[in-house]
């Protein structure tokens, strides 16, 4: 680390722009110098001069050195923002981010450690403030560039071999993945296959089986004819029947009411009415003897 803590290189570019800064202030000096010259030369031609062309000489120098050191400040502002321009445009090929702390700029231990760099600089080289400004150009990346590379390429090739340990686990993944699927293939065809025989027997049972069924339910039919007819012929049979004993119960009533009309009329019925007739009185006379 050189005197303002960076590197060799940085420090000398660092002293390339001191110079043409040094340069530049020497240029507004001496325009400055110029101003007061000219004056001198142009109106100080009198012995005697009043106030008011006083006022006018001073209000004149002051209109022209407001001028020119109000644009060697804008020009200076310029300049360095295009010295940082060089230097952002630099470090974000290299994906950087540089920042900057504007109150170090204020910081007086700081302004005085550069200005006895400069002197030092100045003083121990023997150059004039006046040397001829030299355009400050970027150099070329060199030790700290290269280092940066070289752990650039490190980190990169380390991430080179993480991806291909990554990509071999992957194609070991799916090797397997491929020989279980192959697997799961054979598999499925042989289930195919199985259920297609299985499919061949369910199809010949089941046509076995409506076979059977259309065979069950035509005998079944034919058995329901039959039965319905039979069905038929006994109602008609049983209406028959019917008829035939409630002729018979017509024919047994007229029967028994002859019968009964003709036993009425012998001697016997007479004569075993006239003694239940008899027995009947007799049992009234004694219900009322025993009730007396």
């Amino acid at each position: 680390q050189a005197e303002l803590g960076v590197n060799e290189h940085h420090q000398k570019e660092v002293v390339s722009y001191m110079r043409f800064a040094r340069f530049k202030r020497g240029m507004c000096l001496k325009t400055v110098d110029s101003c007061f010259q000219d004056l001198k030369d142009s109106r100080l031609v009198e012995e005697t001069f009043t106030v008011d062309e006083v006022m006018d000489m001073l209000d004149g120098l002051q209109s022209v050195v407001h001028s020119e050191v109000e644009s060697e400040l804008i020009n200076t502002t310029y300049t360095n923002v295009l010295l940082l321009r060089q230097l952002f445009s630099q470090a974000e090929k290299w994906y950087l981010k540089l920042q900057t702390d504007v109150s170090d700029l204020e910081n007086r231990e700081l302004l005085d450690q550069v200005a006895e760099f400069e002197k030092s600089e100045y003083t121990s080289s023997n150059k004039k403030s006046t040397a001829d400004p030299i355009k400050p150009k970027l150099a070329p990346l060199n030790e700290g560039g290269s280092e940066l590379l070289n752990k650039t390429v490190a980190h990169l090739q380390e991430e080179n071999e993480k991806l291909k340990t990554r990509l071999r686990t992957i194609e070991t993944q799916a090797t397997a993945a491929l020989d279980e699927k192959s697997k799961l293939e054979k598999s499925l065809r042989d289930l195919q296959m199985i259920q297609g025989d299985q499919k061949n027997n369910a199809n010949q049972d089941i046509t076995e089986l409506e076979n059977k069924v259309a065979a069950l339910k035509s005998q079944f039919e034919k058995t329901l004819n039959d039965t319905t007819a039979n069905q038929k012929f006994l109602e008609e049979d049983l209406v028959t029947t019917k008829h035939n004993l409630l002729k018979v119960q017509d024919q047994l009533s007229t029967a028994e009411k002859e019968l009964e009309k003709k036993f009425q009329q012998t001697a016997a019925y007479r004569n075993m009415k006239e003694i239940l007739t008899k027995k009947n009185d007799q049992i009234k006379d004694l219900r009322r003897r025993l009730s007396k």
